[in-house]
């Protein structure tokens, strides 16, 4: 039987290993870029928009103990939104030009998928599922599915509930510190053993 593929990896927030299950699937993926000597979480959104507001909220919780080696871009202080994401990847290409770097945004989905997180290896497009034309970032991409996408996308985003982008926010924000933090040590586990874990 053919092993399952180990990347993308999607978890619900509210599964009770999501924070485990989460930062050792992203540590698998970080790992296809090691080593490198810096690491960079470029947090997108802004806090005008409670749906959003994930980004922002991901960088201010990281902001607060990330390790040396990990840069934070985007909080709720000083968020990455689309009129500054072109000017931030032109600073971060100039001032981190090897850097391994993380994307996180918020999205929209089907609503069986509302509160699910995944995280996938190449870069993510912001802003698509509002119909703006963004510029790609991250050689690793998380998104959060916040809520439901198909009708009036703007409304739904400043009405999405705070307490689940808050929720979600946490599982993966403790997901990047610690996947963060193991890159220093031994190598991943393979998924069939991250199964037999915690499935």
């Amino acid at each position: 039987m053919p092993d399952v593929p180990t990347l993308p990896y999607r978890v619900e927030y509210t599964h009770p290993y999501a924070k485990d299950t989460f930062a050792e699937h992203l540590y698998i993926a970080l790992h296809e870029y090691m080593p490198c000597s810096e690491m960079i979480c470029v947090c997108i959104g802004t806090d005008r928009s409670t749906g959003d507001s994930l980004g922002p909220l991901v960088g201010t919780l990281l902001s607060r103990e990330a390790p040396s080696h990990l840069k934070i871009y985007g909080t709720l202080d000083e968020p990455v939104h689309a009129i500054n994401l072109s000017s931030t990847i032109s600073h971060i290409n100039k001032e981190h030009p090897n850097a391994l770097v993380i994307a996180v945004d918020a999205c929209l989905g089907q609503y069986k998928s509302v509160g699910w997180i995944q995280v996938g290896l190449g870069p993510i497009k912001p802003g698509a599922g509002v119909n703006k034309n963004l510029p790609s970032i991250g050689k690793v991409h998380i998104t959060g599915i916040v809520n439901v996408a198909g009708f009036m996308e703007y409304f739904v985003l400043q009405n999405t509930r705070l307490s689940i982008v808050m929720n979600m926010a946490e599982v993966i924000s403790a997901s990047i510190m610690k996947a963060s933090i193991q890159t220093k040590g031994p190598e991943p586990q393979t998924t069939r053993s991250l199964q037999q874990n915690y499935f």
